[in-house]
């Protein structure tokens, strides 16, 4: 084997031993060379590892067991950049292929292409910041959802079209959603991205109708003049004919024209009773995967990585042990966003009663979890949590002292469930959304009004407490 630099020959074994020495090197140039992403680095390329030399073929492996159904698309998407830091590292001529560890080939991996970058355009609702990859806690039971969730951000219409993610509520399908879309505006910022809940597509059908409009061309222009389509909680247009028939149309014209689709349920497509076949028969065209509920270990993870973002925004140091994390985990058997309810309840107690946080403090915040025989209480920073997720808007917002628009209607409906579903008077609620007892009477009355005025304000409301579990 010649190196590109000197006549100096070594054998396989040599070149083996050498790339071993300096893998770490190589992989830190690939890493910083190509500017490939910490999430992709560490989800992809990370776990590679020197598996044998054959002439000038390098072969390597993942020592992630989960990685051998992507090995196709880390070689394509990868294996040129990877040639090129062993070669820029070892001053050698060499050819790569990636195997599992029970196989190997003698193809050398492809260059792919690069995608043109422009300006980036996001339609729709607005993103939630904490929700990247970066933020998702990746374990046994999802990392399948995951992977998936990565491989369509960095290839769009590529794989699993369409990705199809179920799972109860509070899970992180929203969460994965947002990610993809993050992902895609940071790297491929030439694509453009619709980003909407069912119940925003079915209104806004419906306006469009209501308008006269039979076949609403402007509609149908917006919803298929995109690159991806990410469809948030699909199961409330089933069994509504209209808005069904559209999505039909708009999922064939994207589909066809190989724009990634990407859609979220509670529920996989086969357990709908009213869901049209040609439909269920496309959305089960890609790859259907679901989120199970999180074992301890990663209850946990997601507790720390909460403070940690918690601690960030706030610019405050939160001191919870892990023996008040452990509490939490193993009182919580729901869901995530229950998990990160009782962080935020815990912390937001602290900061009423001016007290650390400790074992005592969160026995008190999270009796009514603790004591499942007890009626369940519905707290206020509970619904300004899932108001928040709903909206997409940051929940510090919500006690801010904004008035912008897209955060007045989420704080008023959050004023207007807490009267309605908790014990707190509207002078309590007063602390709660830092506003003073005009204001709140005033958010709660605006909100009483709307549902009986605003079709769209009453079925957000209904969709919200439907997510409440109330």
């Amino acid at each position: 084997m010649c190196g590109k630099g000197t006549a100096l020959v070594m054998t396989e074994a040599e070149m083996k031993e050498l790339l071993i020495d300096r893998w770490d090197e190589i992989l830190e140039f690939l890493r910083t060379q190509f500017n490939i992403t910490k999430v992709s680095f560490n989800t992809w390329l990370k776990n590679l590892k020197v598996k044998e030399v054959k002439d000038d073929l390098v072969l390597l492996y993942s020592s992630d067991p989960s990685i051998g159904s992507n090995l196709s698309f880390i070689k394509n998407k990868y294996g040129a950049f990877i040639k090129n830091a062993i070669e820029e590292i070892l001053d050698e001529e060499i050819n790569v292929d990636i195997v599992s560890d029970e196989t190997s080939s003698q193809q050398p991996a492809r260059r792919p292409e690069q995608p043109s970058v422009s300006s980036s355009s996001l339609l729709g609702l607005k993103l939630n910041p904490d929700y990247t990859f970066d933020n998702f806690v990746v374990s046994g039971s999802n990392s399948l959802v995951h992977a998936a969730a990565l491989k369509v951000a960095e290839a769009p219409g590529e794989y699993y079209n369409p990705l199809y993610i179920y799972g109860d509520p509070g899970l992180g399908k929203t969460h994965l959603m947002h990610s993809i879309a993050h992902f895609i505006l940071e790297n491929t910022p030439s694509l453009k991205i619709m980003y909407v809940t069912s119940e925003v597509f079915m209104n806004e059908l419906v306006e469009a109708i209501r308008h006269g409009s039979v076949a609403p061309a402007d509609f149908r222009e917006k919803y298929r003049n995109i690159d991806v389509l990410l469809i948030d909680d699909i199961q409330f247009i089933i069994g509504k004919d209209r808005t069904q028939e559209e999505f039909f149309h708009t999922f064939n014209y994207l589909y066809e024209a190989k724009k990634q689709i990407v859609i979220s349920s509670d529920k996989p497509p086969r357990d709908f009773n009213n869901l049209e076949e040609r439909l269920r028969s496309r959305f089960e065209c890609g790859l259907t995967v679901d989120l199970t509920a999180p074992d301890f270990e990663t209850k946990m993870a997601i507790l720390q990585k909460k403070l940690e973002i918690k601690e960030y925004e706030s610019n405050i140091k939160l001191n919870i042990d892990d023996e008040v994390l452990s509490y939490i985990a193993q009182s919580i058997t729901t869901n995530i966003r229950s998990l990160e309810g009782a962080l935020t309840k815990l912390i937001a107690l602290s900061r009423i009663k001016r007290t650390p946080i400790n074992m005592e403090l969160a026995e008190e915040a999270l009796r009514d979890i603790i004591f499942p025989n007890q009626k369940k209480t519905i707290s206020p920073d509970y619904i300004i949590d899932v108001v928040c997720e709903h909206f997409s808007v940051p929940v510090e917002e919500i006690t801010s002292q904004k008035r912008d628009k897209y955060i007045v209607i989420p704080r008023q409906i959050s004023m207007y469930l807490s009267r309605r579903y908790t014990n707190l008077s509207t002078i309590e609620l007063e602390k709660v959304f830092n506003r003073d007892h005009a204001t709140i009477l005033h958010g709660i009355s605006s909100v009483e009004k709307k549902i009986k005025t605003d079709d769209e304000i009453s079925k957000t409301v209904e969709t919200i407490t439907k997510k409440l579990n109330i």
